[in-house]
């Protein structure tokens, strides 16, 4: 960020417009908003002209992070599993925060502004998410408080998740910060006329959703889901015949010398754990899943040359792929996030 000011102000004081953080006290701690602090302090001291903007909760007509999360918990069914369901939040519409930026960039808002965004009603967390459950079109439900050890647990795993680059949500920073709520510390700034910033029903109002948004909401949480599903899948598939390498290679020795048959089992296990594990680090995950689906047509196609007999086998070895290939495919349906 530095270096950034330092060009901008060589390139003849060209001015920054910058998107922080509300500067909330009761989070200042957390390493995120440290970070953020420490961009705007340098920025005030840089000489360059600037303008910081300071969103609450951003609500718009897609949504990421945080607002796909309020989402997905609002479709929930029969009851709202909620952490922190009383704390404050307050919110701005996406369409406000960019109609501020270009403002801010054709200079109707002095140099040293530094504003908080944020509509002025305050809701808790439980409101919001059934103001979008509303919204979705579903039913109002009871709000079920969970367990603060549950959260942490579920933190752990999301901030293990991001280590592998999954950007969830729900990663300790995140949930730290919403345990404090999602508020301005300040007062609301005086706007031009014609540019009050919408409550969060008018900023949702003025997109009704359709079926595509219920869709998104109720997959988003099966997604991890899915994936973890099918990585344990694979993996324990390449892991249970090294318990006895030598009974497995037993069906490929009717086609092929035993220390062959035993070479392929091995291979085959290595693939499979090999896909299992990579399918859980993000850079790596279409990359897996299009090979799982080539490396399960092929177990198909060779189971059924040779040994066509295991279609009818009882425990259906092959005709529990295919139900696999479509999981496969539907978790490269919703892989992407933007």
């Amino acid at each position: 960020m530095r270096a950034l000011y330092e060009r901008a102000s060589s390139a003849g004081n060209k001015r920054i417009v910058q998107i922080s953080a509300s500067d909330n006290s009761r989070s200042g701690h957390l390493p995120f908003m440290a970070t953020k602090r420490r961009a705007d302090d340098a920025l005030a001291t840089s000489g360059v002209e600037y303008v910081i903007l300071r969103p609450a909760l951003v609500l718009g007509r897609n949504a990421h992070g945080g607002s796909a999360l309020i989402r997905a918990l609002a479709s929930t069914p029969f009851a709202v599993p909620l952490l922190h369901a009383d704390s404050s939040v307050q919110t701005v519409a996406v369409d406000d925060v960019a109609d501020i930026v270009a403002m801010a960039v054709e200079g109707a808002l002095p140099s040293g502004t530094d504003i908080e965004l944020a509509a002025p009603e305050r809701l808790t967390l439980g409101q919001l998410v059934q103001l979008h459950r509303q919204w979705l079109g579903l039913p109002s439900a009871r709000v079920v408080q969970v367990p603060s050890w549950f959260g942490s647990m579920i933190s752990r795993f999301a901030d293990l998740a991001g280590r592998l680059g999954w950007r969830s949500p729900l990663r300790s920073t995140a949930l730290a910060v919403m345990e404090h709520g999602v508020t301005t510390q300040f007062e609301l700034p005086d706007l031009p006329a014609g540019h009050a910033l919408r409550t969060a029903q008018q900023a949702l109002g003025a997109n009704p959703s359709g079926v595509q948004d219920l869709w998104f909401a109720r997959l988003y949480l099966l997604k991890p889901v899915v994936i973890v599903s099918i990585s344990a899948f694979w993996f324990l598939s390449g892991t249970f015949p090294l318990a006895d390498p030598s009974r497995a290679a037993a069906h490929f020795e009717p086609f092929m010398t035993p220390s062959l048959a035993l070479a392929l089992t091995l291979a085959t296990c290595a693939i499979d754990i090999a896909l299992g594990l990579l399918i859980l680090i993000r850079p790596f995950t279409r990359k897996a899943l299009i090979a799982m689906l080539v490396v399960a047509l092929s177990y198909l196609l060779g189971g059924t040359v040779l040994k066509p007999d295991l279609w009818l086998d009882p425990l259906g070895p092959l005709v529990k792929v295919l139900p696999f290939l479509s999981l496969c495919v539907v978790a490269l349906a919703i892989l992407d996030e933007r």
